[in-house]
């Protein structure tokens, strides 16, 4: 895929939801929804100019991956993400194939539960700049004389507020989260979550790479069954970093859109960017990189490359070599 192949915008004949910073919600009628990832990237929070190929195609299709991987811990939204499927279910945007194949999820509607369900197995990011000047994280305190990228043992659930678009999440104490959602949803939300990352774990290790950190989104059918939602275990979602790297002490790098974050970062160094909108383009180098970085991350956690990796039937596990 080259870049004027790259997905920044979907228009598709269904009535749009939202638009958000990397997705396009659609009603698909009949209590569904069509999520379609676009290859926009985002970074500080402002959408750059320049997409970066397959990566909403990584971010749809490793999401049903482990969908179909973790489904005996918690029901979740997906009815497909397989191409023949969905133009079928909804024939509407059968002749805008080539935008929206690959990289949707038709999946049921919910009722989205208002919580960002962090877990944290490893010290990095904004947990790490807490850390640094309170010895905390949601306020809470941990042990002293944790370093950058430590190991938390046992994982530490940590939620956030959702954020209003344009905003940032605010990290929240277990007790706020109880009183804000009721205490049966906030344990129920911290046990599958907690069980999710640990599958998420556990697989990730088998082939060599760590699974820092993620969140999960949670949502009620309308017969009010909890399930869970959105992207699961991405790139986008998730700090996915290479076992054979891993040193505490420092940063890490990672297996996502670092690529972009560190050429920004330099931008920024030199007085050429103030981390707002409009953001820079981004050179070739630095996309082609990029996109390279999330289909490496495809394929070693699947075992398919992008192109093989067979979306009517997620479950299936690639031929042995």
């Amino acid at each position: 895929m080259t870049d004027a192949e790259a997905v920044d915008r979907t228009d598709l004949p269904l009535p749009l939801v939202v638009r958000g910073k990397v997705r396009e919600v659609y009603d698909a009628g009949e209590g569904r929804l069509l999520l379609v990832a676009s290859d926009r990237i985002s970074a500080f929070d402002v959408v750059l100019p320049k997409p970066i190929p397959h990566k909403g195609a990584v971010l749809t299709q490793l999401t049903t991956w482990w969908l179909a991987r973790t489904e005996d811990i918690t029901p979740n939204h997906l009815i497909s993400s397989d191409p023949e499927t969905i133009a079928e279910a909804v024939p509407a945007i059968r002749d805008q194939r080539a935008t929206w194949a690959l990289r949707s999820m038709l999946v049921h509607r919910t009722e989205v539960v208002p919580i960002e369900c962090v877990v944290r197995g490893y010290i990095s990011g904004s947990a790490w700049k807490e850390y640094q000047a309170e010895g905390t994280l949601a306020g809470e305190k941990l042990p002293r004389g944790l370093r950058e990228s430590d190991r938390l043992d046992p994982p530490i659930f940590s939620p956030a507020t959702k954020a209003a678009a344009g905003e940032h999440d605010e990290n929240i104490t277990f007790a706020r989260m109880r009183d804000e959602v009721g205490k049966t949803l906030a344990h129920e939300l911290r046990a599958r979550s907690m069980a999710v990352y640990e599958r998420g774990r556990d697989v990730a290790a088998r082939v060599g790479i760590i699974l820092a950190d993620t969140k999960f989104e949670f949502g009620h059918r309308p017969d009010g069954t909890l399930i869970l939602i959105d992207e699961v275990l991405t790139p986008d979602s998730s700090r996915f970093w290479p076992a054979d790297a891993y040193a505490p002490g420092r940063g890490q790098p990672s297996l996502d859109k670092q690529p972009v974050r560190d050429w920004l970062d330099g931008l920024v160094k030199e007085g050429r960017w103030d981390k707002r909108a409009p953001g820079p383009e981004l050179p070739e180098e630095v996309v082609q990189t990029t996109s390279a970085r999330y289909r490496d991350a495809f394929q070693r956690l699947t075992g398919f490359s992008l192109e093989e990796f067979p979306s009517a039937d997620p479950a299936a596990e690639p031929p042995a070599s």
